[in-house]
């Protein structure tokens, strides 16, 4: 449409300075064939020019002047004004024009107007060096224009929260150039989702594939709140190592009533089995498999089966980056040591970049 918008599907290039580190990533799986929910981007470009217009760059650069990085409440203070400067300044006409264009040739897709998440995209997540994922927010189950369009400015001041901010800060990333771009994108009704890992986490060890699945939406796992199934498979067998049934005491679901999602108690019948057929459990590897091969490193996804789609199709990949603990090591001496046995299952997604809330 312009520099402003685009569409994953659009074959634009997935260029990481005009739409972030996530859509970035979105753009190019959808070019490459895999099932990702449609949506578009809100670009970087976009985001420049509500900052310039607005007089808010050098506001933002003069408070992140002030910050004292060992001050926690000087940044929780300096993070609070920065945003609510953003949050309050108004979006010029012509943008909001746009990103009204784009939400509605979304909706037109669908035989009715569906619920959307919108993310945030920042230019610095996703390094190879570094995992920015999770520091910037992500709403979830957002129905009509006005909900989007106000949540797209709050993904855009999230790029100051306290946790961003420090997590800049800590990793010696620069202010100069940052900036942010929103995904909008179809929301998907999840059966089960999670993440899976083309490497065991625990060692490193490139032959295995690690999933962790609940049930309903992600956020719930993310979050620590609920103990997710973890199984480990052989990367090229595709066959179960070990796996490890979590307790999934509870699910975030859809309440049509209210228009957003709610927490639900999972019955203790499902709590005891896993959340995922042996099909399924299949055709999650080898969507990660996929990825793997597609960016040429070990993969960490996020996926989910989506209620709405028929068995068989409703595997969405929602978002694919590289692993970035293990692999960076991998050049360092110690990588060339024989890696131990894996441990008992139970690894946990808490510390991951798993970013549907989220990342």
């Amino acid at each position: 449409m312009n520099d402003s918008i685009v569409f994953f599907d659009s074959g634009h290039a997935p260029t990481l300075e005009l739409l972030g580190g996530k859509c970035s990533s979105l753009v190019s799986m959808t070019t490459a064939g895999m099932p990702v929910p449609p949506g578009f981007a809100v670009t970087t470009a976009a985001f420049d020019r509500f900052v310039d217009g607005s007089g808010l760059r050098e506001e933002i650069r003069t408070a992140l002047a002030e910050i004292d990085p060992d001050d926690i409440e000087c940044v929780d203070r300096v993070s609070a004004r920065i945003r609510a400067a953003i949050e309050a300044r108004e979006v010029p006409d012509d943008m909001h024009g746009l990103l009204k264009e784009a939400y509605d040739t979304l909706m037109a897709r669908f035989p009715a107007e569906v619920p959307v998440a919108v993310r945030s995209s920042a230019t610095a997540e996703d390094l190879p060096d570094a995992s920015f994922a999770g520091q910037q927010d992500t709403y979830l189950w957002l129905t009509g224009y006005p909900a989007v369009r106000e949540h797209v400015r709050r993904c855009w001041a999230s790029l100051y929260t306290s946790r961003a901010i420090i997590y800049r800060l800590r990793n010696n990333i620069p202010e100069e150039d940052l900036s942010m771009s929103v995904a909008v994108q179809k929301m998907v009704d999840a059966r089960a989702s999670g993440v899976a890992m083309t490497l065991d986490p625990a060692n490193g060890d490139r032959s295995k594939i690690v999933i962790d699945a609940s049930w309903g939406v992600g956020e719930m796992v993310v979050s620590g709140q609920v103990t997710p199934d973890n199984i480990l498979l052989d990367k090229v067998m595709l066959t179960v190592v070990a796996e490890h049934i979590g307790d999934k005491h509870a699910e975030l679901v859809p309440d049509a009533s209210t228009g957003s999602l709610v927490e639900r108690e999972v019955e203790p019948g499902r709590r005891a089995v896993r959340c995922l057929t042996d099909d399924e459990l299949l055709a999650v590897a080898t969507l990660a498999k996929r990825a793997e091969k597609h960016y040429g490193c070990p993969q960490d996804i996020e996926w989910a089966l989506d209620t709405d789609l028929p068995a068989g199709e409703n595997l969405l990949l929602l978002q694919s980056r590289p692993e970035t603990v293990h692999s960076v090591a991998q050049s360092a001496p110690a990588a060339a040591a024989t890696p131990k046995s894996p441990g008992p299952a139970g690894f946990s997604m808490t510390g991951l970049t798993f970013s549907l809330t989220g990342r």
